[in-house]
């Protein structure tokens, strides 16, 4: 029997929250996105407009959802939502900051560093299980369109999980390879693999830089 084609996905983060200017922990919980964010969006929906897509693929939460309802003014794509597209649930750990976390939770933030794929937040998950349903997600999109070119937005969390996960990375890592910020990054669907297609493939970075937390 003939293999699918291979369907390709581009994964983009959703644009500038409140609390990214913060640098707080959003997690599975929300903020609105800034104004700069809302205009930095509506840019985005201009510079992808030169690729050509099939549909958009989502995260269900709020600000994936106004990113990429900001992105379809130019595209005018059909959006499918998926909840297994979220960012990575910080528990107890969502809305704090990093030093506040250094400071009451000193003994755990100490053990997440050497055990991150494995490690949960209290009342949260590991980068493993959000690596798990992103898989699962992708895996059932290529099931549902394949052969086409879908836009991913989702969130930072899922697209380091994704990407950097020993199962896409195979031959493909090289010494000083990173993922950079507000970039398109390219993967592809196959015969029940994922891979990497190009990291840092468009830069979509805002004109003034802004911190990000997941």
């Amino acid at each position: 029997m003939k293999d699918p084609p291979k369907t390709s996905f581009g994964l983009l983060r959703h644009t500038i929250t409140e609390w990214n200017q913060s640098r707080r922990i959003q997690g599975q919980s929300d903020s609105p996105l800034t104004l700069t964010g809302e205009t930095l969006a509506l840019r985005w929906g201009r510079l992808l407009a030169g690729n050509i897509w099939s549909r958009i693929l989502s995260s269900d939460l709020g600000r994936a959802r106004k990113t990429t309802a900001l992105i379809n003014r130019t595209l005018n794509l059909p959006v499918t939502l998926d909840s297994r597209l979220r960012e990575k649930d910080w528990g107890k750990w969502t809305g704090k900051t990093m030093p506040q976390l250094q400071t009451e939770f000193a003994d755990l933030w100490a053990k997440q560093a050497p055990s991150e794929w494995d490690f949960c937040p209290p009342g949260g998950e590991s980068f493993q299980c959000v690596w798990k349903r992103g898989r699962e997600a992708l895996s059932a999109a290529s099931g549902s369109w394949p052969g086409e070119k879908i836009l991913v937005v989702t969130h930072e969390g899922m697209i380091k999980s994704l990407i950097y996960h020993e199962s896409t990375l195979s031959d493909f890592v090289k010494e000083g390879q990173r993922l950079m910020p507000y970039h398109l990054h390219r993967l592809t669907f196959l015969s029940g693999r994922l891979a990497i297609e190009h990291l840092n493939f468009l830069d979509l970075s805002p004109a003034v830089s802004s911190s990000a937390r997941p």
